[in-house]
């Protein structure tokens, strides 16, 4: 059976999206979640079993699965992606230092992000293992 156009493509992005994210569970700079949330998309996109796959995985289990189920995460969690967004936004604030709207905006996504993590996403406790 051929695959359409589309569907390859989905498929491709969503390996590289697995790849960065699998990376960024050793590089702190990297960050794992969202990588993750887009693995979960481009492969419902592209292939139900890819998909149902990903879900079944310990990566996704311990990244993803207490967000996509209760919509709540543990504070290491949200600690790890705001920590990395923010580092990554800090870089780009640097480097903007002749952009002065670029830096304003850069400040409002990134109070924006905060404010989604630490008051809109519920904090989980830890489980202990």
């Amino acid at each position: 059976m051929k695959k359409s156009p589309l569907k390859i493509f989905w498929l491709v992005l969503g390996v590289l999206c697995l790849g960065l994210g699998t990376l960024g569970v050793a590089l702190p700079i990297l960050p794992t979640v969202p990588f993750y949330m887009a693995t979960v998309f481009c492969f419902a996109k592209s292939s139900r079993r890819l998909h149902q796959w990903f879900l079944g995985t310990r990566l996704y289990k311990n990244n993803l699965e207490s967000f996509v189920e209760k919509k709540a995460m543990t504070m290491k969690t949200k600690c790890s992606i705001t920590g990395t967004v923010s580092l990554l936004m800090l870089i780009g604030f640097l480097l903007m230092k002749n952009v002065p709207v670029g830096r304003v905006i850069l400040v409002i996504v990134w109070a924006a992000h905060m404010y989604y993590f630490f008051v809109r996403v519920r904090t989980l406790k830890a489980e202990k293992r």
